[in-house]
């Protein structure tokens, strides 16, 4: 599979090096020490492109790309309002789309446990829910991708929530979001009472898995046509 990598940064170097040992080849690395920019004739030597950028430079990126007929994945988060216009591009262009907020299969195994975790604990009111995220100070957004993706899991099993917040409301779901140096990624949820606690937590101990996940959604999405998750990835069929 030819590989297109938009983002070069720590995240792209360690996609790079994991799409290169299952036999990979990378034929196009654009950064932001990198002078090229991604064109249409540029993008169609490749099967896939991984975008990994940032929330400014993803739609660009991701548009472009999906223009120009070629399949994309999308790791980039803070960019929730175009993702549907991205979707609406792809299935124009009959290429293929997956954007998610966390690649990690762990952290994807997490959202089903989170989902089942909710659907158990809403009908005892004794206990309040809470998330937080723990990040490396790198990162641009807050609350993560994946954070906010946890939240709305929560939220839908829960119709007295309204939505989430980085401040404390009886209404809304509470996040906190912590910024800490070299920290690859924690996230947890917190069901507190009186008498007790229940947490469920993810901890990531390096970029590996996230870049793994996107490795192996690239070769899932390949061959094929539509909008795709990283559900879609990990229990259809194939």
């Amino acid at each position: 599979m030819k590989i297109a990598l938009l983002g070069y940064g720590k995240m792209g170097q360690a996609i790079e090096k994991i799409a290169l040992e299952r036999g990979h080849e990378i034929v196009l690395k654009i950064g932001s020490k990198n002078k090229a920019e991604a064109s249409s004739e540029n993008l169609s030597n490749a099967d896939v492109v991984i975008e990994f950028t940032n929330p400014e430079s993803a739609f660009e990126n991701v548009s472009k790309s999906l223009r120009a007929g070629v399949p994309v994945v999308c790791g980039s988060t803070g960019w929730n309002d175009q993702v549907a216009e991205a979707q609406r591009i792809c299935t124009e262009n009959n290429t293929a789309f997956l954007q998610a907020s966390n690649f990690s299969i762990g952290v994807n195994l997490f959202f089903e446990l989170n989902k089942m975790a909710a659907k158990l604990m809403q009908p005892h009111s004794a206990y309040t829910v809470s998330v937080s995220e723990t990040h490396h100070t790198q990162k641009l957004d807050a609350p993560s991708g994946t954070a906010i993706t946890i939240a709305e899991q929560i939220i839908e099993a829960y119709p007295q929530l309204d939505s989430w917040s980085l401040e404390p409301d009886n209404k809304q779901l509470n996040i906190s979001a912590f910024r800490v140096d070299e920290v690859p990624g924690t996230h947890v949820v917190k069901y507190a009472s009186e008498i007790d606690d229940i947490e469920l937590t993810h901890t990531a101990h390096s970029r590996a898995g996230f870049a793994m996940g996107a490795v192996v959604a690239a070769e899932y999405i390949q061959h094929k046509k539509g909008i795709f998750s990283m559900h879609d990835v990990l229990f259809s069929n194939h």
